[in-house]
């Protein structure tokens, strides 16, 4: 059976009937017609778009969340000289 894409209560493709199956799904889309449709290439750009924005997102709290920096931040504010663990830049002192 094939699946339409339905946009605004209508089918992408234009097609009509009450027994049609359709979906706002873009993954579920099976019709041709629907697929080569300006209104579903939007969708699926937009889509894309919103995937790639989270995953940059994502990433940008990863870095954020570095515990090495966090480690040499507490060091820091403790009185005194500290020393940096192994596996640190040259070991400094702090």
């Amino acid at each position: 059976m094939v699946t339409h894409y339905k946009v605004a209560g209508h089918l992408a493709c234009g097609h009509h009937g009450n027994n049609l199956i359709s979906t706002r799904e873009l993954n579920r889309v099976k019709c041709r017609s629907c697929r080569n449709t300006d209104a579903y290439k939007d969708a699926r750009r937009e889509q894309r778009n919103a995937a790639r924005r989270a995953a940059r997102k994502a990433k940008t709290q990863h870095a954020a969340n570095d515990w090495r920096s966090a480690w040499i931040e507490r060091l820091s504010a403790l009185p005194g000289l500290q020393r940096l663990p192994r596996g640190f830049h040259g070991q400094a002192f702090v």
